[in-house]
C-alpha cells in the first residue's frame, strides 16, 4: 500500500485523546457543550489567547465552522471577501453561497490578501443599494498554499477592517502549523487581539474531529448558539469535542504535534532543494509544493500518493506534499531516498 502525503487527516487521533475518551466513557456528563471537559477546554483557550471576554464554541469540522460563522455574522445583503485560493471559495461546494452570501475572490500572491487588495474591491462596489455590501474578510493561516501571515500583516489587516467597518475572520484549520513555523512571529494571543473571530483546528492536528470557534468581538457573540443549533452543529455529546481540545491544549501537545509535522515537511523540502527542484511558493509549514516533470512525478507515484496541485506547462506541474502529526521520521527518510534518485 502506498504511503499518502495527500492530507494531514488520514490518521485517526493522538493516543492520549483515545485514552481519555475511553477512561471517561461511562462518566455521565451534561450535553450540548455543557460537560466539564468542554467548559474546561474553553477556560484553557481563553487563558492562552489572554482574552477572558471571548466566547468559545466547538463544532465538528472546518466547512461547518466557516459557514456558521459567516452566515451568523452577515446580514442578507452582505458579502465576504476571500483570497481566490481560500477554502470557502474553492473547496466547500458553495457552502457560503448556499447561506445566501456572495463570496468575492481576490487573485493574490501566495494565498494572502492585503488591505490594498480589499480596498480595490470595495471601490468598485459603491453603487448602493444595487450591489451587495462587503462586510467580512476571510483569511486562513496557514493558507491553502502553506504560507503564513506575519504579525504586521495581521495587525494591518485588522486595523484596516476596523477603519472600514469590516469583520476579520481567520480560518485556523492549520493554525497550529502556522504558529510553529520557523519564520512565524505571531502568537495565539495575537489572534485573540487582532481578529473579530477565528477558529483553532483540531481535525488536521491530532483530533478525531473538531474545530474551536473563538469569537472575540462581543457584538457578534449574542445568540450565536442559535445559529449552531439551527445548522445542526450543536452536538448532544459535546463531550467528544471538549475532551479532545482539553487534551490537545492543556500542556501544549497541540503545538508539539504541529511542530513535528512542520519539521518532517522541512526535511522533505530540503531533499527537493538538493535535487535542484523549484517550488510553487516558499513555505515553512507542513505543506510544500515542489515543481517536477511528469517523469519525476511518475517515479515518486510508484510508492507514494500526493496531489498534482497545478499544471504549469506541458512539461511540469507543482505537486503538494503534506505531512501530519503522525508522519514518522522513517517514512520521511524513505521518501527522501526516493527524491535523491529522481532523474
Amino acid at each position: 500500500m502506498k504511503y499518502s502525503f495527500k492530507n494531514d487527516y488520514s490518521e485517526g487521533a493522538h493516543p492520549r485523546i483515545l485514552e481519555t475518551l475511553l477512561q471517561s466513557n461511562l462518566s455521565q456528563q451534561n450535553g450540548y457543550g455543557l460537560d466539564e471537559y468542554s467548559m474546561n477546554a474553553e477556560v484553557i483557550i481563553k487563558q492562552k489567547i489572554n482574552n477572558p471576554k471571548s466566547k468559545v464554541y466547538f463544532v465538528s469540522g472546518g466547512t461547518q465552522a466557516n459557514l456558521i460563522v459567516i452566515s451568523a455574522f452577515l446580514r442578507p445583503h452582505e458579502s465576504v471577501v476571500s483570497p481566490a485560493t481560500g477554502h470557502i471559495f474553492t473547496n466547500e461546494s458553495g457552502a457560503i453561497e448556499a447561506t445566501g452570501h456572495k463570496v468575492h475572490s481576490l487573485e493574490t500572491l501566495e494565498g494572502k490578501i492585503s488591505s490594498e487588495d480589499i480596498q480595490e474591491l470595495i471601490d468598485v462596489h459603491q453603487n448602493k443599494p444595487h450591489q451587495v455590501k462587503q462586510k467580512l474578510v476571510y483569511i486562513s493561516n496557514s493558507t491553502e498554499l502553506g504560507t503564513i501571515y506575519s504579525k504586521k500583516e495581521l495587525m494591518d489587516l485588522y486595523q484596516f477592517c476596523q477603519e472600514s467597518n469590516l469583520y476579520l475572520f481567520v480560518d485556523g484549520a492549520r493554525l497550529g502549523h502556522a504558529l510553529t513555523a520557523e519564520t512565524n512571529d505571531l502568537t495565539l494571543e495575537d489572534f485573540g487581539k487582532y481578529t473579530d473571530a477565528f477558529y483553532l483546528g483540531g481535525t488536521k492536528n491530532g483530533a478525531l474531529i473538531g474545530e474551536a470557534i473563538i469569537i472575540n468581538n462581543e457584538n457578534l457573540q449574542e445568540e450565536f448558539g442559535f445559529h449552531l443549533k439551527q445548522k445542526g452543529a450543536m452536538l448532544a455529546k459535546g463531550r467528544l469535542l471538549g475532551i479532545q481540545f482539553q487534551e490537545l491544549l492543556k500542556d501544549d501537545l497541540y503545538f508539539d504535534l504541529a511542530r513535528h509535522a512542520n519539521q518532517q515537511a522541512m526535511r522533505i523540502k530540503e531533499a527537493f532543494q538538493q535535487a535542484d527542484c523549484n517550488f510553487l511558493c516558499e513555505t515553512f509549514t507542513n505543506q510544500i509544493f515542489p515543481i517536477l516533470n511528469q517523469s519525476q512525478i511518475d517515479q515518486l507515484s510508484a510508492n507514494f500518493d500526493f496531489y498534482i496541485w497545478k499544471k504549469l506547462n506541458d512539461e511540469q506541474s507543482a505537486i503538494r506534499i503534506i505531512t501530519s502529526w503522525a508522519t514518522t521520521e522513517e517514512v520521511v527518510t524513505t521518501f527522501i531516498n526516493e527524491i535523491k534518485n529522481l532523474k
